[in-house]
């Protein structure tokens, strides 16, 4: 299973086993990381499970869709390596992915 490192905004890391096909919110709530709140489920209808994507798995990751772009409008701090985590599919080529949290969600 890949693996995906999850840091909160005060450097703790959760280091989680996902399953490939899930997205990395799910693997997240799944796992219990705190700060991905994730209230819309998954339907890409909020910004609560906003994360930054570590650069070096950027171009893996892929960019956002334009609804995607438009929730992140509403994250926290957006960058431009934000992403809304419930849209991002785990596969073997994410193993060793790094996100970053938001200090808060949106």
């Amino acid at each position: 299973m890949p693996k995906i490192t999850y840091i909160e905004n005060n450097g703790t890391e959760h280091v989680v086993d996902a399953e490939t096909g899930v997205s990395v919110m799910e693997a997240a709530v799944k796992n219990m990381v705190p700060g991905i709140d994730a209230d819309c489920g998954g339907a890409c209808a909020c910004a609560t499970c906003h994360v930054y994507v570590d650069e070096a798995w950027a171009e893996k990751t892929g960019k956002p869709e334009s609804m995607e772009e438009s929730m992140l409008d509403f994250a926290y701090e957006p960058k431009s390596n934000s992403r809304l985590s419930c849209q991002i599919t785990v596969s073997p080529e994410l193993d060793g992915l790094v996100v970053r949290l938001p200090e808060f969600q949106g």
